[in-house]
């Protein structure tokens, strides 16, 4: 990989393919480094993270980083499944911005998880809320 301006970089990949908002490659480098620190795979010899370890770094991550508010964020950037992520990681490494090895391809990113239950469902209750009942009300009517 060569040095370069990572923001520029981001750009010029926006602008080849602008079906993802700038601030959705931001969100899955920061991502893939978050991942890459938790495999403790933050050496230069040794960062590669695979498809499925990237989806799933990605999964926590954006859970720890946005809470409740996840599906909001990745609809605004364009996000709206897995393969969405494998397109834009394949982008960087089109654009120099990420590697890949030989066995890496976008079928990885593949039928990886249902953003409803990735995203949404770790937010909702555990059990159904039922509204309390209204106490009744007796009118004892005195001296009729």
């Amino acid at each position: 990989m060569r040095p370069a301006n990572p923001e520029d970089d981001i750009r010029k990949i926006v602008a080849a393919d602008p079906r993802y908002a700038y601030d959705a490659y931001v969100f899955v480098q920061e991502a893939l480094k978050h991942t890459q620190r938790a495999l403790g795979r933050n050496k230069t010899e040794q960062k590669h993270v695979g498809g499925k370890e990237l989806l799933e770094g990605i999964r926590l991550y954006a859970l720890k980083s946005f809470g409740p508010m996840v599906p909001t964020m990745l609809e605004e950037w364009g996000i709206h499944s897995c393969e969405d992520f494998g397109a834009i990681v394949f982008n960087m490494i089109e654009f120099k911005v990420a590697s890949k090895t030989e066995s890496d391809s976008l079928d990885d990113f593949k039928g990886g998880y249902d953003f409803h239950d990735a995203f949404r469902k770790p937010f909702l209750p555990s059990k159904a809320i039922r509204p309390k009942a209204k106490p009744t009300v007796v009118k004892i009517g005195v001296g009729h």
